[in-house]
C-alpha cells in the first residue's frame, strides 16, 4: 500500500507582470530615498507601507500538496541461453531466483519484475536487448536497479546502464573458469573432386593466463579411421583434406580435453565440404550428320561447367568421292590421342549413331570398354546402324552394353509411338516424376517413329515402347556406368513435334547419373540436419525398400527410426537433432553422415563462467558481482541514491522517492482587505510621526 502525505510550501502568484512589479519597487525606493536621507521620523513606517503593497502585489500563497508515493521497480533478468545448461548453472540460477523474489516481497515499496533472456539465434546472449524491451513502457525514474542471474557470457553489453540504476551480476559458478575450444578459422564450402581442400583451425585455452604446449586433434571424415595430429595451443593449424567424391563430405574435428575445463561441448567442430567437379569433360562422337546431333550440342554447350569435344564423321572410309580432306574437316580425327592417350581424362563419352566402319581399330574399342569398367561413363544413342554388320554390339564395346540387337539384319521397328516410363522408371531418379509423365495415362509429349528391338537384355529398363520393348536401359558395369537409348529420334522433342517433350531434362539426368552425381543415385541413403532436425531419405528401386534405419548421435547413442513412404521408391524420416556433431544413419549396407553445427555458435564459442565482460559496467553503475556457488543469492536491501549500493554479502536497490500529486490546496497569505488595512494603517502612522 502506497503512503499519502500533505506537503506545504510558500509560493508567489504576482497580480501584475514581474517587470511592472520591479518597476513599482524602484519607484517606491526613489520616493522613500529623500526621507531616509534627511532622517525623517516617518520614513520607516512609510517603507513598511510600501513593502506591504509590494508583498500584496506579489501574491503570496501557502500551497498544500497531497502526494502519493510510487513503488520503485527492479528487474530480475534470468539468463536461459545454451551456455547456462553447462554444469549446475541452471540449478544455481533457479535457487537464486527464488531467494531474490522471496526477499523482494518483503518490501512494500518495491515492484520486482522477472524477465527471461531466451536464445536469440546466432546473436549470442542479448541480455540488455531483453532488458530494454521490458523497460520500454516503464519510467526510468522509478528504476531501482537490475539484478542479472547469468554466467557472464553477455554479447550486447552497453556503455552505460539505463536510468543510471545499479547493476548487480549474480554469476552461476564458484569463480572464474577456464575452457578449451576448437575454432574453425577458415573452411571452404566446396572442394574440387580429385584435389584437396584446406582447413585452417586453432585450439585455444580461454581463461588460462599463459597457455603453452600442444594438444591432440582428432580428425574423422565420413566414418573413415580417425587421424590424430599434435597441434600447438593458440597457433593456427592447416589441414589438407582430399576430396575423393562428389557430394557432401562431413569432417569432424575434436580437440583433446583440458583437465578441469568448464565444458567439452566446444571441443568439437563439424565442417561440411561439398565435392564438385571442376570441369566436366565430355567427348561426343557423331557417326554421321543428322538432325539429332544439334540436340546433343545445345544440351552440352548450355552447361558452362562442361568442356565439350565433338567430332562428326562426315565421310566413312568406304565412300571415296574424291572430296579433298581439307574441305571435310579442319583437323584430322585424333583417334590415338582421344581413345588411348587421353581417354581417362573424359568424364563421359557419348557415341551418337556411331558404327564400326574401321575408323576405330579394335584396340581403341577395347580401350572404351576398359574405360567403362574402370569407372568411366558411356552413353549410346543408336538407330539403324546398331543392327548392321558394323554394329558396335559386335565389337569389344558390346561386352559392356546392357542389350544387343535382336536381329542383326532387320531389328528396327518403324511405327509411331509415345515413349512410356516403366514401373521401375517411376522409382528411378533418372525418370522419376519426368515432366509430362502421368502414371497410368497418356504422356503429355510427342511421338517418336523408330526404335531398335534388342535381346540379351540386362540392366534397368526405365523407359519402354507401348508394346513393352526397351527404350532406355541403364546398367552398372564394373566401377562404371552405361546408358543405352534405343532410338535416335529424341531430337523430335527438341523441335516441339506434337508438343515436344522433356528431352533436355531427360538427357541431363542421364548424363549426371552416368557421372555418379549423388542426387541421382538410384539406391542411396542421405541425411542432413535442417532447423535442428535430422532429415533422413532412403531412395531405392526395389519393390520393397527398407523401412528401418539405425541413427547414432554424436555421443554414440543409437536409436531406430522408421521411414515413411513419401513417393515411389522413397522413404523419409525426421527426428530431433539438438546435439552438435556428426550424426550417423545406417540401413545395413549403406551409411550416411550429417553435420549438426552448434545451434548458437557465438553462445557456445566461450563456455566459461566469467565476470570480465560485465565487470566494467557493473562497477560504473555502482553495482556488484557475486558468485552463487556456494553462498547462494546475497541479501537484498533498500538504499538511498547517495549511499553505497552493495556490500560483501548484500546488494542494494535504491529508493527513488518518485510520486504523483493527487491534490493541491492554495491559501492566500495576504488577502486584499488585510493588505488595504495594513497599508492605510502604516500610512496613517507615518503621517502622524512626520507631523509630530
Amino acid at each position: 500500500m502506497h503512503l499519502e502525505h500533505a506537503l506545504a510550501a510558500l509560493r508567489f502568484t504576482p497580480l501584475i507582470p514581474l517587470w511592472m512589479l520591479y518597476g513599482l519597487a524602484l519607484v517606491c525606493a526613489l520616493a522613500l530615498a529623500p526621507a531616509v536621507l534627511r532622517g525623517a521620523r516617518g520614513a520607516v513606517w512609510r517603507g513598511l507601507a510600501f513593502a506591504v503593497l509590494l508583498l500584496w502585489l506579489a501574491g503570496p500563497r501557502l500551497v498544500k500538496e497531497t502526494r502519493q508515493t510510487l513503488p520503485d521497480i527492479a528487474v530480475l533478468a534470468i539468463d536461459q541461453t545454451a551456455s547456462m545448461q553447462v554444469g549446475n548453472r541452471t540449478e544455481l540460477a533457479e535457487a537464486a531466483r527464488q531467494s531474490i523474489e522471496a526477499q523482494a516481497r518483503k518490501f512494500p515499496d518495491l515492484d520486482l519484475r522477472t524477465i527471461t533472456v531466451p536464445e536469440s539465434g546466432s546473436s549470442g546472449t542479448r541480455l540488455f536487448a531483453a532488458l530494454d524491451q521490458a523497460l520500454a513502457d516503464l519510467p526510468r525514474s522509478r528504476l531501482a536497479g537490475v539484478i542479472a542471474i547469468t554466467d557472464g557470457q553477455v554479447h550486447d553489453v552497453p556503455s552505460a546502464m539505463p536510468g543510471g540504476a545499479p547493476l548487480h551480476a549474480l554469476i552461476a559458478a564458484r569463480g572464474e573458469e577456464f575452457d578449451r575450444r576448437i575454432r574453425v578459422i577458415e573452411a571452404p564450402g566446396y572442394g574440387i573432386v580429385g584435389r584437396s581442400a584446406e582447413l585452417r583451425v586453432a585450439i585455444e585455452d580461454l581463461g588460462v593466463p599463459h597457455p603453452v604446449g600442444s594438444a591432440r586433434l582428432t580428425i574423422r571424415r565420413d566414418g573413415e579411421p580417425p587421424r590424430v595430429l599434435s597441434v600447438p595451443v593458440g597457433g593456427e593449424q592447416f589441414i589438407e583434406l582430399p576430396i575423393t567424391r562428389a557430394g557432401p563430405t562431413v569432417v569432424e574435428l575434436q580437440a583433446e580435453p583440458l583437465a578441469g575445463e568448464a565444458s567439452q561441448l566446444n571441443n568439437r567442430a563439424v565442417v561440411t565440404i561439398n565435392g564438385v567437379r571442376d570441369r566436366l569433360r565430355v567427348l561426343l562422337v557423331s557417326g554421321e550428320p543428322h538432325p539429332g546431333e544439334r540436340t546433343w550440342r545445345r544440351l552440352l554447350k548450355a552447361d558452362p561447367s562442361v568442356d565439350l569435344v565433338h567430332f562428326t564423321i562426315l565421310r566413312p572410309p568406304e565412300k571415296d568421292d574424291l572430296t579433298p580432306l581439307n574441305e571435310l574437316a579442319l583437323i584430322a580425327f585424333p583417334v590415338r590421342e582421344l581413345f588411348q592417350l587421353k581417354i581417362k581424362q573424359f568424364d563421359l563419352i557419348i557415341l551418337d549413331r556411331f558404327q564400326n566402319r574401321g575408323i576405330l581399330p579394335q584396340v581403341y574399342l577395347r580401350n572404351i570398354s576398359d574405360y567403362v569398367r574402370d569407372g568411366g561413363a558411356l552413353l549410346m544413342s543408336v538407330g539403324p546402324e546398331f543392327t548392321g554388320l558394323s554394329s558396335l554390339a559386335a565389337t569389344p564395346i558390346g561386352e559392356v552394353l546392357p542389350a544387343s540387337p535382336l536381329d542383326i539384319e532387320s531389328g528396327v521397328a518403324e511405327a509411331p509411338f509415345r515413349p512410356l516410363v516403366t514401373p521401375l522408371g517411376e522409382r528411378h531418379p533418372v525418370t522419376e516424376a519426368l515432366p509430362g509423365w502421368h502414371a497410368g495415362g497418356k504422356p503429355a509429349w510427342g511421338e517418336w517413329y523408330r526404335h531398335v528391338d534388342v535381346g540379351d537384355l540386362h540392366g534397368q529398363v526405365v523407359m519402354k515402347t507401348p508394346d513393352g520393348q526397351p527404350l532406355l536401359v541403364l546398367d552398372h558395369v564394373g566401377q562404371g556406368r552405361v546408358a543405352l537409348l534405343l532410338s535416335d529420334q529424341i531430337w523430335l522433342w527438341s523441335r516441339g513435334h506434337e508438343g515436344g517433350g522433356p528431352q533436355a531434362e531427360l538427357l541431363r539426368r542421364i548424363a549426371h547419373w552416368l557421372m555418379k552425381e549423388p542426387e541421382l543415385e538410384e539406391d542411396a541413403l542421405t541425411a542432413s540436419v535442417q532447423n535442428g532436425r535430422l532429415v533422413i531419405e532412403r531412395r531405392s528401386i526395389a519393390d520393397a525398400p527398407p523401412t528401418q534405419v539405425v541413427v547414432t548421435d554424436p555421443d554414440g547413442h543409437q536409436a531406430s527410426a522408421t521411414l515413411a513412404a513419401s513417393g515411389p521408391g522413397r522413404g523419409t524420416a525426421s527426428i530431433a537433432a539438438t546435439t552438435p556433431g556428426v550424426w550417423q544413419v545406417s540401413d545395413g549396407p549403406r551409411t550416411a553422415y550429417a553435420a549438426a553445427g552448434a545451434a548458437n555458435p557465438l553462445e557456445l564459442a566461450d563456455l566459461r563462467a566469467t565476470a570480465t565482460k560485465l565487470a566494467p559496467l557493473v562497477h560504473a553503475s555502482g553495482g556488484s558481482v557475486h558468485w552463487l556457488d556456494p553462498a547462494g543469492a546475497p541479501e537484498l536491501r533498500r538504499t538511498e541514491a547517495q549511499g553505497e549500493q552493495s556490500g560483501a554479502t548484500w546488494i542494494g536497490l535504491r529508493r527513488n522517492h518518485d510520486h504523483v500529486v493527487t491534490g493541491i490546496a492554495a491559501l492566500p497569505l495576504l488577502p486584499p482587505w488585510l493588505a488595504l488595512l495594513l497599508i492605510l494603517g502604516l500610512a496613517v502612522v507615518a503621517w502622524r510621526q512626520e507631523g509630530a
